[in-house]
Protein backbone atom coordinates (compact mmCIF):
# COMPACT_ATOMS: atom_id res chain seq x y z
CA UNK A 1 0.00 0.00 0.00
CA UNK A 2 1.15 3.41 -1.13
CA UNK A 3 2.43 5.57 1.72
CA UNK A 4 -0.58 9.05 2.40
CA UNK A 5 1.30 12.31 1.61
CA UNK A 6 1.34 13.87 4.98
CA UNK A 7 2.76 9.94 6.27
CA UNK A 8 5.74 10.82 3.86
CA UNK A 9 6.19 14.78 4.56
CA UNK A 10 6.06 13.98 8.37
CA UNK A 11 8.76 11.54 8.04
CA UNK A 12 11.09 13.64 5.40
CA UNK A 13 10.24 16.69 8.51
CA UNK A 14 11.06 14.22 10.98
CA UNK A 15 14.45 13.59 9.24
CA UNK A 16 15.00 17.38 8.96
CA UNK A 17 14.83 17.84 12.60
CA UNK A 18 17.12 15.47 13.47
CA UNK A 19 19.67 17.11 11.40
CA UNK A 20 19.35 20.89 12.03
CA UNK A 21 17.73 23.14 15.34
CA UNK A 22 17.68 26.49 16.02
CA UNK A 23 19.24 28.91 19.04
CA UNK A 24 19.24 32.10 20.05
CA UNK A 25 21.89 33.37 17.79
CA UNK A 26 20.81 31.53 14.64
CA UNK A 27 17.16 31.15 15.11
CA UNK A 28 15.33 28.04 13.09
CA UNK A 29 12.75 29.34 10.50
CA UNK A 30 9.64 26.74 10.75
CA UNK A 31 7.55 26.83 7.34
CA UNK A 32 3.62 25.38 7.63
CA UNK A 33 1.23 25.88 4.77
CA UNK A 34 -2.33 25.62 4.87
CA UNK A 35 -4.36 25.74 1.89
CA UNK A 36 -5.65 29.45 2.73
CA UNK A 37 -2.89 30.51 4.55
CA UNK A 38 1.19 30.26 4.97
CA UNK A 39 3.04 30.78 8.10
CA UNK A 40 6.55 30.98 9.23
CA UNK A 41 8.55 30.98 12.41
CA UNK A 42 11.86 32.18 13.87
CA UNK A 43 12.38 29.27 16.51
CA UNK A 44 14.69 28.85 19.18
CA UNK A 45 14.72 25.58 19.89
CA UNK A 46 17.37 25.19 22.95
CA UNK A 47 14.66 27.32 25.20
CA UNK A 48 11.44 26.12 23.11
CA UNK A 49 10.26 30.28 22.28
CA UNK A 50 9.09 31.51 19.14
CA UNK A 51 11.36 34.94 18.77
CA UNK A 52 9.48 36.35 15.67
CA UNK A 53 6.32 34.90 12.98
CA UNK A 54 4.55 36.32 10.03
CA UNK A 55 1.52 35.22 8.22
CA UNK A 56 -0.88 35.99 5.33
CA UNK A 57 -3.10 36.63 7.99
CA UNK A 58 -0.82 39.35 9.74
CA UNK A 59 -0.39 41.16 6.42
CA UNK A 60 -4.13 41.02 5.43
CA UNK A 61 -4.01 39.19 2.11
CA UNK A 62 -6.65 37.23 0.69
CA UNK A 63 -5.77 34.02 -1.53
CA UNK A 64 -2.43 32.77 -1.53
CA UNK A 65 0.04 32.31 -4.09
CA UNK A 66 3.75 32.87 -4.73
CA UNK A 67 3.82 36.62 -4.53
CA UNK A 68 1.80 36.79 -1.14
CA UNK A 69 4.19 34.06 0.20
CA UNK A 70 6.85 36.65 -0.81
CA UNK A 71 5.46 39.25 1.11
CA UNK A 72 5.05 37.09 4.09
CA UNK A 73 8.55 36.39 3.79
CA UNK A 74 9.39 40.17 3.99
CA UNK A 75 7.42 40.64 6.53
CA UNK A 76 9.14 37.47 8.76
CA UNK A 77 12.43 39.52 8.09
CA UNK A 78 11.06 42.69 9.00
CA UNK A 79 9.92 41.34 12.38
CA UNK A 80 13.65 39.49 12.79
CA UNK A 81 15.20 42.64 12.11
CA UNK A 82 12.94 44.29 15.25
CA UNK A 83 14.12 41.15 17.47
CA UNK A 84 18.14 41.54 16.39
CA UNK A 85 18.07 38.56 14.45
CA UNK A 86 20.26 38.17 11.34
CA UNK A 87 21.24 34.56 10.24
CA UNK A 88 18.87 31.73 10.77
CA UNK A 89 18.70 28.63 9.58
CA UNK A 90 15.63 27.51 7.15
CA UNK A 91 13.53 24.32 7.94
CA UNK A 92 11.28 23.49 5.11
CA UNK A 93 9.10 20.95 7.52
CA UNK A 94 8.92 18.46 4.82
CA UNK A 95 7.73 20.54 2.37
CA UNK A 96 9.08 20.64 -1.35
CA UNK A 97 11.22 23.56 -2.07
CA UNK A 98 9.32 24.66 -4.84
CA UNK A 99 6.48 27.17 -5.33
CA UNK A 100 5.02 29.43 -2.02
CA UNK A 101 7.93 27.54 0.20
CA UNK A 102 10.83 28.75 -2.15
CA UNK A 103 9.42 32.30 -2.63
CA UNK A 104 9.02 32.54 0.94
CA UNK A 105 12.64 31.94 1.40
CA UNK A 106 13.62 34.54 -1.47
CA UNK A 107 11.74 37.18 0.31
CA UNK A 108 12.93 36.56 3.51
CA UNK A 109 15.94 37.06 2.13
CA UNK A 110 15.87 39.87 0.53
CA UNK A 111 14.31 41.23 3.76
CA UNK A 112 17.68 40.82 5.14
CA UNK A 113 17.86 37.13 6.53
CA UNK A 114 20.64 35.53 5.90
CA UNK A 115 20.49 31.46 5.16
Amino acid sequence: MAISKTARRKRIRLGIRRKISGTAEKPRVSVFKSNKAIYAQLIDDVGGKTLASASTKEIGKEGLNVAIAKEVGKKLAENAKVAGIKNVIFDRSGYKYHGRVKSLADGAREGGLEF
